[in-house]
């Protein structure tokens, strides 16, 4: 999941799970408020540091609901972005 770490933690490390781990497939995850960090993380490692060796293969939008500090529920939307090797 996408949080608050720097952003180019993020693109590092999806980079070195196609490059140095071999990975054919990539997801990355993200909600909240942290629905867009995840969408430039993607959009960044597709068409800027790995141009041309991976695609953008699925977007999965939807919403989880939990109990928050004041006990109240609450509805949050995610995204899972699928990333995989050409």
């Amino acid at each position: 999941f996408i949080g608050a770490k720097p952003f180019m933690n993020y693109v590092t490390g999806v980079i070195m799970q196609f490059t140095t781990q071999g990975a054919q497939e990539v997801v990355i995850k993200g909600r909240g408020k942290f629905i867009t960090r995840c969408v430039d993380v993607a959009e960044v490692v597709a068409k800027r540091f790995l141009q041309g060796q991976i695609d953008i293969n699925n977007v999965k939008l939807d919403s989880e609901e939990f109990k928050n500090k004041e006990e109240r529920n609450v509805r949050v939307s995610t995204i899972e972005i699928t990333l995989i090797r050409k």
